[in-house]
């Protein structure tokens, strides 16, 4: 089993890191959350999940331990792939997401492209007790942070981006982050900003 991979970062995309390794270039899936931390960096460390199978041999690269962590818990519930559970950590962040399973929020899992219902409850009934092992520190829930003066813009402005076909979570995460750093903004002008972002 490979543990990590370190090496010079030769490639990036949202979705894949290229590390050159001693001469060999490993493509490695990543996560939104991965993708931010090694952005610009010329060297990474990557924790590795490596997932065989009959036609394919995939790597699965973290961060950090926690994240590679919660993967691993992902992909041990019934009918969760490898690149969902990397879908799910691209939308949420370790903390964003061991809080919504330890508080049950399955509409904030369930807007996660490709979670049905279902699959969002198996997840949270599967996880919830494990979840306390792996060492996240949990965050409040996004929306519960905002004030109720631009609770109003926030609805709005993630209403907006899911009509324009952004999924539900990775919006609702960029919307707080931008009322938090600006919380007098007006909606279009929220709107705006989270379309670079996203």
């Amino acid at each position: 089993m490979i543990e990590y991979i370190r090496g010079e970062l030769v490639e990036t995309t949202p979705a894949l890191a290229v590390i050159d390794c001693h001469g060999v270039g490993y493509a490695i899936n990543i996560s939104l959350n991965t993708y931010s931390a090694i952005q610009g960096k010329p060297n990474v460390k990557l924790y590795i999940h490596e997932a065989i199978r009959e036609d394919a041999h995939v790597l699965f690269g973290f961060s950090t331990k926690q994240e590679r962590e919660l993967f691993l818990l992902l992909i041990s519930v019934s009918g969760i792939g490898g690149n969902t559970a990397r879908m799910i950590l691209s939308a949420l962040s370790p903390s964003e997401l061991c809080n919504v399973i330890s508080s049950g929020n399955e509409k904030l899992l369930k807007g996660v492209k490709g979670i049905g219902l279902k699959t969002a409850q198996r997840i949270i009934v599967d996880l919830k007790d494990k979840i306390a092992s792996t060492g996240v520190e949990t965050v409040a829930g996004s929306a519960s942070t905002l004030t109720a003066a631009h609770s109003e813009v926030y609805e709005e402005a993630v209403a907006a981006l899911t009509m324009l076909g952004f999924a539900q979570a990775p919006s609702q995460k960029v919307v707080t982050a931008i009322l938090k750093e600006e919380p007098s903004l007006a909606v279009e002008k929220v709107i705006k900003l989270a379309l670079k972002r996203l």
